[in-house]
C-alpha cells in the first residue's frame, strides 16, 4: 500500500532498515496537537492512559507500562539530555503523543530497556506521569544501536559534531553508504559528506563547535588551514563571520607569485574579451544559481570552462540539489 510523504527521511529510513512500521512510528517525530478527549468510563486504565500517543487509524493504541519499569537504553548515544523543559510542559498538557520504543530485559523481570525515547521518558517523569505509551519488541544489541543513532540524528539540538560522529558510525559499523544516510536522514549527500568532514578537524576545534563557540559553517572554512586550532580561537575572539574566515583561510592558502601568474595565464588561453553572447549567458546562469559565474573558453572550438563562485558548503549544497533535480 502506498503511503502519504513523512517529513523528512526517518520514518521511511527506519522501516527500510527494520520492516516494521510501528518502530518507525514510535521514533518519528510528531507535531504538538490539540488535547486527547478523556477516555471512556469503562476503561480500566488509570487516568494517564488518556494521554498516551493517537493510535494510527484502523490500529490499536500502544501498550501503556508504568513510567519505573522503563530502563535508560545501554545502547544510547546521546549523553547529555539537557534543555527538555519544553518538552516537559508540552508532556504535561497534552501526555507523551509517540510511544517509547523498548525492548524486554532479559535478566530482570518486568523490566524494559528503552531502545528509542529517552528524553521523553526523562520527561515524563519530571511531568509526574504514572504510565507512559510503549512499543514493546526483541531488538538485538546492533539494531538497538542503529535505531538509537537515527533517531537521535534526526534531532534538531544535536551538535554538527555528534551528527558527524553518527553519519561516520553508520557507515563504519553498519557499512551504510553517504547516499543511504542521506535517503534516512532526508538530507542531501553532500550534506552528509561535508558534515562528516567535520571531523578531520582537530578535537580541541570540534569540542568549540560542540560547545556552540563556533558553528559548522565557520569550522568548516578551516579545514585544510595550516593551524586551525589558532585560527579557531581567532573567530572565537574577534566574533569573526564565515565569511572572514573565507577570506583570511584562502590568503593561508595562496600560490606564489610565479604560480598564480602561470594560473592566470593559462585561465586566459581563451584570449580576447568575451562577447555579447557569453554575457548574456553567465547573466542567466546566474540569476538562476545565485551565484557568481564566470565562462571562460578555452583553446579551439567550442570548449569552454564554466566557474561558479560558491561562498560556503550551504551554497555547495543548493547547487547540488539544483543541479541534480529531476
Amino acid at each position: 500500500m502506498s503511503q502519504p510523504p513523512k517529513p523528512r527521511g526517518l520514518g521511511r529510513g527506519l522501516s527500510a532498515l527494520l520492516g516494521d512500521d510501528e518502530v518507525a512510528a514510535a521514533v518519528t517525530p510528531v507535531a504538538p496537537a490539540a488535547p486527547l478527549p478523556p477516555a471512556p468510563a469503562a476503561t480500566q486504565a488509570g487516568p494517564a492512559e488518556a494521554e498516551t500517543a493517537r493510535p494510527s487509524p484502523g490500529k490499536l493504541p500502544p501498550l501503556t507500562l508504568p513510567i519505573g519499569q522503563l530502563k535508560p537504553g545501554k545502547m544510547q548515544p546521546r549523553t547529555s539530555f539537557e534543555g527538555i523543559e519544553m518538552l516537559v510542559e508540552s508532556v504535561k498538557e497534552y501526555g507523551l503523543l509517540q510511544p517509547i520504543l523498548v525492548r524486554p530485559l532479559r535478566d530482570a523481570a518486568d523490566s524494559y530497556e528503552i531502545i528509542a525515547g529517552e528524553r521523553r521518558w526523562r520527561a515524563a517523569q519530571k511531568a509526574q506521569l504514572h504510565d507512559v505509551p510503549v512499543v514493546i519488541r526483541t531488538i538485538d544489541d546492533q539494531d538497538a544501536l542503529q535505531i538509537g543513532l537515527v533517531e537521535n540524528l534526526q534531532r534538531s539540538d544535536l551538535t554538527p559534531i555528534d551528527e558527524a560522529q553518527g553519519y561516520k558510525r553508520l557507515i563504519e559499523d553498519y557499512s551504510h553508504t553517504q547516499e543511504e544516510i542521506a535517503r534516512m536522514m532526508g538530507r542531501s549527500r553532500p550534506h552528509v559528506a561535508n558534515t562528516i568532514r567535520l571531523l578531520d578537524l582537530p578535537t580541541p576545534v570540534q569540542e568549540m563547535v560542540r560547545e556552540g563557540e563556533l558553528s559548522a559553517g565557520q569550522a568548516r572554512t578551516l579545514i585544510g588551514v595550516p593551524d586551525p586550532l589558532a585560527m579557531a580561537k581567532r573567530a572565537v575572539s574577534e566574533k569573526l563571520t564565515v565569511r572572514d574566515l573565507e577570506r583570511l583561510a584562502g590568503d593561508t592558502k595562496k600560490p606564489s607569485k610565479a604560480g598564480g601568474a602561470r594560473a592566470k595565464g593559462a585561465a586566459g588561453s581563451g584570449g580576447g574579451s568575451k562577447s555579447a553572447d557569453t554575457k548574456a549567458l553567465e547573466k542567466r546562469l546566474e540569476e538562476a544559481l545565485g551565484l557568481k559565474v564566470d565562462l571562460t573558453l578555452r583553446g579551439l572550438g567550442e570548449q569552454s570552462v564554466l566557474t561558479l563562485e560558491i561562498r560556503d558548503f550551504d551554497q555547495l549544497d543548493t547547487v547540488v540539489d539544483k543541479l541534480t533535480r529531476r
